[in-house]
Formats: C-alpha cells, structure tokens, sequence
C-alpha cells in the first residue's frame, strides 16, 4: 500500500503536498451536503478528488459500474435467496412471475421517477436558482397510485363481463329450500346452493349444535396448540377417519385451505418433489402447488394416457404427487380415479384426490366417489382391503357443502396426517372451528352414514331435472354425476338470464362466468336437493324456457348444426351413466312402470312420491 501511495505521489501534485495523517482524515470525513450516488454522503477526500481532472472522469465511470453492479447482483442475489432451496412452480393458470435481473440504464429509460413539471419554462427556471453552496431540494417523487391501480381492476372485470355480483340470499332453515332477500316477505327458491342434502336445516344437527353452543360458547379460543384442541376435535376428526376408512384425519377451517396447506408442505418438504395437476383442478390446489415450489406438470383433464406419458418421464426415485378430484364441481365430470391409481403405483407416486363435492354424496356411507366405485363390498361390510378408496394416499373433503356445516379436512396414514400437523402453517396458525361447528358436523356425517335417503332422492331428482330440460331442447353438458351445467357460452347472456330467473320468476341461479369457467363456456350452474319436490322442478323448467326464449339463448339444436360444443349438441355421444345406478338407487318399480308405458317422467315421478313418503317416515321415526 505504502509503495503505492509513493508512486501515486510521484504523479499527482495533490497527494506529494498531503500528509498521510491529513488524507485519513479526509477519508474518514463526511459532507452531508453531498449525497453518495448509492444513498448516504461521500467523504471530503472524495469531493476533493471529484475536482481534479483525472481522477474525477475515473470517478464518475466507476461510480456508474458500481450502482449497475449493485442493482444486479441485488436482482440476483434475491433471485437466489428465494429460488435457491425451494424453486418457484409455475402456476398453470397464470404467467410466471420471478424476479429477473434488470438493465439499470434500460430500467431508468423505461420508468418515469418522477411527476412531469407542470410549472412554466420561467418558473422553472427561477426554481432551479439557489444560493452559492446551498444544495437545490430534491424534485417531489411521483407516488403509486393506488385508487387508479384499483379502478383500473375493476374497469377491466366490468369491461370483459367477469365482475363478480353478490345477491342477498337468506336461506329459510324452516322453508328449506326457500330463502328471502334483503325484505324478509321476497321469497325465492334457491336452485344453486351447495349443501346438496339440506343439512344445514336439518333438526338432528341444529339440536346439536344448539346444546353444545348453549355449554362451550360461541368460539374455541385459540389455535389448536394454544386452547383450542378440545374433545369435539378430536371426535370429528375420529368420525372422519372412520368415513373414509383411514388411520387419522385432521381438521382444517376450510377445504381451501386443508388442500392449499398440504400440497404446499408435501411439496416443499419431498426432496425434488413434482406434482402432476389434472388441467381442471380447483384453484385451492393449484395455488398449493404454486406455494410449495415443487415442479409441477399438467395433465389434460381426465386423461390418463397423457398422465402416464408425464410420469413415464420423469425419473422413478424422484418423489411425486398425483393431484385431481373425484367430481369436478363445474363441469360434473368425475375422475378416472382407479386408473390414476394403477398409475401411481406403477410409477411410484402418491395419490391426492379431493372428494369435496362427493362427500355425502356417494357410497352406501357417504364417503364419496373412491367408496361408491366399490359400493356393493362396503355396503356389506366385506373386505376393504384392496378398494379404490384403500388405494387413495390423501383424501380431502369438506364439511361445508353436503355436510351443512364448515371447514375442511385430510384423512389418509397417521404419519402422513401428523406431518402435515406438525408443519403446516394453514393449519398451525389458524383459530380452531367453534366446537358447535365441529359437533355439528359430526353429527351431520353420522347421519349420513346411517342413513342414504337423503342422497338417493337427491340423485333422482337430479335425474327428473336433467330428463326434462333436455327434452325442452334446453342445453345441459352431460356428466354422470348430480350437478347440472346449463350452457349459455356468454358472460353478459348467461348473467341476464340469472337475474332474469332472479327479478320475474323469484328462482336463484348463479351465473358461472371466467375464471371459474373459461371465456366462452358460460354457464348457469343447478344443483337439485331433496328438498326440490314437483311443483319446484315444474316451476324452474317454465321459467327456464321463459328466459331462454326471451333472451334468445341458443339451444341444444343450436349447438348441434354448429357441430357441438364440450358435450352439448355433440353427433352421436357416447351415452353418459349416471354414477348411481338403477339397482344402487332401488328402482325396480321405475323399470316396472316403464314397461307398463308410463313413459320415462311419468315413471320416475311415480318413484319420487314413494320416495318422498319413505324419507319422511324415517326423518319422523328418527326425532
């Protein structure tokens, strides 16, 4: 260093006249009227050198090099520091969004800093006079703004018909299905709701609920580690266990969150974890896989050779995830769940199947579809070993939907249950459900497992629904489960007719528009319960061909000589089987009035009446 300054003093007429003491003093000195290019003030021997010819062009190049290089490697470094042990998943519903390392002087070109002068040439000028040593105030930065950024949002949601209106629906515990608007006296019949079995009026679990709110209060008081673990908890989560034949479940304040929980905890903690998402799964699951920044690989939807060419490429020891549902909620599609099972076996995967809008639904219990697949051994009590639903790794349901109640759960081996337990933050950190919740809910799934009438009428109703609006040439996309997706194919039609349905004949129908669905497969979305008795179907068909009539909605005749649309109006389909079958559904005496020429309505009309009379007894029978 020493024969360095020499050689520097050899040159330069200011270091050969400055004593060394003088220079550290120099360096270590701070004038704040001089800010640093990177924030902060530069010392009075760099002012000084500023001056001199030489060292100020050196100055000014390398003080250039050193914010570029700073910006970068910042860009860079941060990059890394959130990549580099849990790499980002690209979400496949949107565009990846990482940070990338920027062009300082691009980036500068590009963003305006500040707000354009809007004083004159004169002002201007005048403003910029200052006194000799007096450093000028810096220009007023231009500040984010926020309410334009929001506005512009909500402009474009307005714009392509995707803005999302809520109605003021009061569902009528005593009038099931009827609910009242903001006026207590607008009555309307609610055609859309998810409790597809009408639990959430019914009187065993209302009792329930009311005796164990009336001895533990409104709240569990805190998380499940902190005062809200409790003996309802528990029980549930033994009930849930039971249900779906596995060694533990666990409880969630909602399914969005049990599935966004566990994917991302198993797919950050599996080293080079991938998971393999069916294209039309929920966005709870998907935004799981994007927080676990495992991998991720798509597959078409519900299509398993494209699945087994995705897992045929990727290496065996690696671990991977099979994520999809059992009925997609939007569609009613169901999934090719044993087939992805003898795939994962094949290929060394996991099975995640998310049963939430199967649950209560399906099997002689209510387990869902992996139960019903295998119907017959389970409503026997036969051997287990082996099913569908003992192949499924991870199962998540809901509490919320057929159930009544809410929350979410998981249930598949106690060690995988207990992983998630211990390092989940969606379940961790989180208050625990409100024990009346919790025994509610227990109370709801019990009496499912006890008792099928509920869903069988469900399931027939949903057949009269879908026979009569398809024989009024009224568009329904074909799929062998309860829900029934009513094409429209336009957001701002498929809106006008709900509130059509709404405003002039008092039926509740929400329109489904992006990006539930996609652009272009607008649809309105019925959901029949055991509550929809005659006089309610009969009503929602005429004003269903009221309003198709009026707003000029295209039918399935339509559809047709376009060539079909995803299932409707297709040449020659495929016939769609209901998932209950006739037998399943005991519907001996529907085949017998057929064959005496009662026609297909008039004879499950006939079926629907006994029905009627059999759940009302066992309803009364059970008070």
């Amino acid at each position: 260093m020493e024969a360095l300054l020499r050689q520097s003093r050899t040159m330069c007429p200011f270091l050969k006249k400055t004593s060394p003491a003088t220079l550290r003093s120099l360096s270590n000195s701070a004038n704040v009227l001089h800010p640093a290019p990177g924030g902060g003030a530069i010392s009075n021997l760099q002012i000084i050198a500023r001056r001199c010819p030489v060292m100020g062009k050196a100055l000014s190049v390398q003080s250039g090099r050193n914010i570029a290089s700073s910006a970068l490697a910042g860009a860079f470094i941060g990059t890394r520091a959130y990549h580099h042990k849990v790499p980002r998943a690209k979400l496949h519903t949107t565009a990846p969004k990482e940070a990338q390392a920027v062009d300082l002087n691009e980036f500068k070109r590009e963003h305006v800093l500040f707000n354009p002068p809007t004083a004159s040439p004169a002002g201007n000028a005048a403003a910029t006079q200052h006194q000799h040593g007096v450093a000028p105030a810096p220009p007023n930065p231009a500040k984010f703004d926020y309410d334009g950024f929001y506005q512009n949002e909500l402009d474009k949601k307005h714009k392509d018909k995707s803005y999302r209106y809520f109605n003021n629906i009061n569902r009528l515990a005593q009038e099931f299905p009827r609910a009242h608007m903001s006026a207590t006296e607008e009555r309307v019949t609610v055609w859309c709701s998810n409790d597809y079995l009408g639990m959430g009026s019914n009187k065993h679990v209302l009792n329930r609920m009311h005796e164990t709110l009336d001895m533990y209060g409104a709240g569990a008081g805190g998380t499940r580690n902190i005062s809200g673990h409790n003996q309802h908890a528990v029980a549930l989560e033994n009930t849930l266990a039971k249900l779906h034949a596995q060694e533990a479940a666990l409880v969630f304040s909602s399914c969005y969150v049990a599935n966004d929980a566990t994917l991302a905890t198993l797919g950050s903690k599996f080293p080079n974890c991938v998971i393999l998402s069916d294209s039309m799964n929920h966005a709870s699951m998907i935004q799981g896989i994007r927080h676990s920044g495992a991998k991720k690989v798509v597959f078409k939807h519900n299509d398993v050779a494209d699945l087994e060419s995705k897992l045929a490429s990727l290496p065996s020891d690696v671990p991977k995830i099979i994520a999809f549902e059992s009925v997609y909620s939007m569609c009613g599609s169901i999934g090719p769940i044993e087939e992805i099972c003898d795939l994962a076996d094949k290929y060394g995967a996991i099975t995640f199947l998310d049963e939430v809008h199967a649950v209560g639904m399906y099997g002689p219990n209510g387990a869902g579809v992996a139960e019903h697949l295998d119907y017959e051994t389970y409503a026997n009590g036969g051997n287990t070993k082996g099913t569908v639903m003992d192949r499924i790794d991870i199962i998540t349901g809901t509490l919320g939907k057929a159930y009544g109640c809410v929350g979410g759960y998981i249930a598949g081996s106690a060690k995988m249950v207990d992983t998630v337990r211990s390092l989940a933050p969606g379940f961790i950190f989180t208050t625990s459900l409100p024990p009346a919740t919790m025994a509610g809910a227990k109370t709801a799934i019990e009496y499912q497992m006890s008792y099928q009438g509920d869903r069988r009428l469900q399931q027939l109703h949903t057949r009269a629904v879908k026979q009569s609006l398809s024989a009024m040439d009224i568009p329904v996309m074909p799929n062998p489960s309860h829900i029934i997706p009513v094409l429209v194919g336009n957001a701002e039609v498929a809106k006008k007719a709900s509130d059509l349905l709404l405003e002039k004949h008092q039926i509740y129908v929400q329109a489904i528009n992006y990006p539930t669905v996609p652009v272009g497969q607008e649809r309105l979305r019925i959901t029949p319960t055991p509550g929809h008795v005659k006089e309610y179907r009969d009503h929602l068909c005429q004003a269903l061909e009221s309003v198709w009539t009026e707003l000029g909605i295209k039918r399935t005749s339509d559809w047709e000589r376009e060539g079909g649309f995803i299932g409707v109006g297709q040449k020659d389909p495929e016939v769609v089987e209901p998932l209950w079958t006739d037998e399943q559904l005991g519907l001996t005496a529907f085949v017998r009035d057929l064959e005496a020429g009662e026609g297909a309505l008039g004879a499950l009309e006939g079926v629907l009446e006994r029905e009627h009379v059999r759940v009302g007894q066992a309803v009364a029978a059970a008070a």
